[in-house]
């Protein structure tokens, strides 16, 4: 095993979330006045905080993004969340990581709450030592650095050394490399080649089973 701990995003590396994600912002976007007529259009706001989506794609003041933050939640915490599906040979890539010895971390910019109950209803907790995510609205833990932080500190990992990100977003990348941590870029999910790689990711993989034979290499 090439690594002690390995801190693994979650949409779009662990689940495909795009309909929940997608059809949620669509709905707060609705409330605050601009309609969506095709959600692929919404694939961006797939991996990076939704307070910095509403300001970078929507120039939000930060009141209106809480706004629509808040009415995103309002669909996403109903049914919005389980509008998910595990990537095929994810789950087995977790079962073989972990049986190997690793460390498997949930690191992810979701709120905690809702990154713990997808886990669970996926049945895919158990293969994690912990699952980090933001708390809610950004008080304190919203970006990928904050939460990677988190991770390391709630886990007493102080050998940066003996971890590696698996993310698909360049957010995923430059969020670790900030805490002196590689990252594996992912290409099942929401981020290109040109993204991961001009972000810094160390390695490109095309599939979990790709990724498995890499991290046990």
């Amino acid at each position: 095993m090439k690594y002690k701990y390995i801190l693994f995003d979650l949409d779009g590396t662990v689940t495909n979330p795009e309909e929940g994600i997608t059809k949620s912002f669509a709905y707060a976007l609705e409330h605050m006045g601009i309609h969506v007529e095709d959600r692929t259009e919404l694939r961006k706001v797939i991996g990076p905080p939704l307070l910095q989506s509403f300001d970078e794609f929507y120039h939000f003041t930060k009141e209106q993004a809480l706004e629509a933050t808040a009415k995103y939640r309002e669909r996403y915490g109903d049914i919005g969340w389980a509008e998910n599906e595990v990537y095929d040979g994810v789950e087995e890539m977790l079962k073989t990581l972990s049986e190997a010895g690793a460390k498997l971390i949930l690191a992810t910019s979701k709120p905690e709450r809702y990154a713990v109950r997808i886990m669970e209803h996926f049945g895919l907790a158990k293969y994690f030592t912990m699952l980090c995510g933001a708390d809610d609205y950004a008080k304190d833990r919203s970006t990928k650095e904050q939460v990677v932080r988190y991770a390391l500190e709630q886990n007493g990992i102080t050998d940066t050394g003996e971890v590696i990100m698996v993310g698909d977003r360049n957010f995923d990348v430059i969020g670790a490399a900030a805490l002196g941590i590689k990252t594996i870029g992912v290409l099942y999910g929401f981020g290109d080649e040109e993204e991961l790689l001009s972000a810094g990711a160390m390695h490109l993989v095309r599939t979990p089973q790709e990724l498995t034979e890499y991290l046990l290499g």
